[in-house]
């Protein structure tokens, strides 16, 4: 099958990344002269070195998922070619599988220690969206969710390039410089508000808004929360690194994996370890998101049975 030599020639985000640049430097002028947006430099810093690390990372490992991709579309199981609406399919179901690749990387530790990086910044604004992992290949997501849209009959290229622009849509939602966007596009779309939510470690924001582009997947599958107008978003991991070194930011969720492997007592809690969701211990010391949120539920009702004065303390 022929491949459309505007697919062969170019990837999207190398054509997208100056763009970014001076997107960046332009909400740095912005967050100055308004303080409606947040830098600290070592932070910033941080998260471009790992953005770096992460082109570098594809490019050794692109081969590696092309041979694979390749393979995979040979025992394809429809031919659906190039279509104009093969595209617009194309696009709207890449959306829905990162969609649960993302909701897996939040459930899963295993998946969770390579995506943590992406939430380790505790400030919000474009850099973070640079601020991407280095070991995404020990995931191994890419033999199975990965080449489900394959398996079905696009083309790898096709994938590759609609997912090339499902990143690029998912840069400018990370700022809080733009509040609130219309209300049909907030809606529909997937917008710097239901982001911030996604990136807050506020228990009533954990584990929500995990779309790409389209926040309807959210809304389908019960994993949606707007923003809230007296829950201000508080960002990071919920215990933060306190560091900007870029090893220790790529490489702290799968040295803590593996110690707290090193320490199970029997092969099924350290199967849970690698299996369960973010923050599971067998003898309940840590908390996961859910948990998190009964506690703030639990706290929220013990509140406000309490007469007002008792509240207040």
């Amino acid at each position: 099958m022929d491949v459309p030599a505007f697919v062969e020639s170019f990837d999207p985000i190398w054509i997208a990344i100056p763009l970014f640049v001076i997107a960046v430097f332009a909400e740095m002028i912005f967050a100055r002269s308004t303080g409606r947006a947040r830098f600290e430099a070592r932070d910033s810093a941080a998260s471009l070195v790992m953005g770096l690390g992460n082109t570098v990372s594809a490019v050794l490992f692109g081969s590696v998922l092309a041979i694979w991709s390749m393979f995979v579309y040979e025992h394809r199981l429809f031919d659906i070619g190039f279509a104009w609406w093969a595209w617009i399919i194309a696009f709207v179901l890449d959306d829905f599988v990162y969609y649960w690749s993302h909701r897996f990387a939040h459930t899963v530790r295993w998946f969770w220690a390579d995506h943590v990086v992406h939430h380790s910044s505790q400030h919000y604004n474009l850099t973070t969206a640079l601020r991407q992992p280095w070991l995404n290949p020990l995931t191994l997501k890419f033999l199975w969710l990965g080449s489900a849209l394959i398996l079905l009959g696009f083309h790898p290229a096709m994938i590759a390039f609609v997912g090339s622009l499902n990143l690029i849509y998912q840069f400018w939602i990370h700022t809080e410089a733009i509040r609130k966007c219309p209300a049909w596009f907030e809606a529909v779309m997937n917008t710097p508000s239901h982001h911030r939510v996604h990136h807050a470690t506020n228990p009533i924001y954990l584990d929500r808004n995990y779309a790409g582009v389209f926040i309807v997947w959210d809304k389908m599958f019960g994993t949606f929360q707007p923003e809230l107008e007296n829950e201000k978003c508080r960002y990071g991991i919920v215990k933060n690194l306190g560091t900007y070194n870029p090893l220790k930011i790529s490489l702290h969720e799968w040295w803590g994996i593996i110690d707290d492997i090193r320490h199970a007592r029997s092969l099924r809690d350290a199967a849970l370890y690698l299996l369960a969701p973010p923050g599971w211990s067998p003898d309940g010391s840590r908390a996961t998101s859910k948990q998190l949120l009964a506690k703030w539920h639990a706290r929220q009702a013990s509140q406000a049975d309490q007469p007002p004065a008792e509240a207040a303390e």
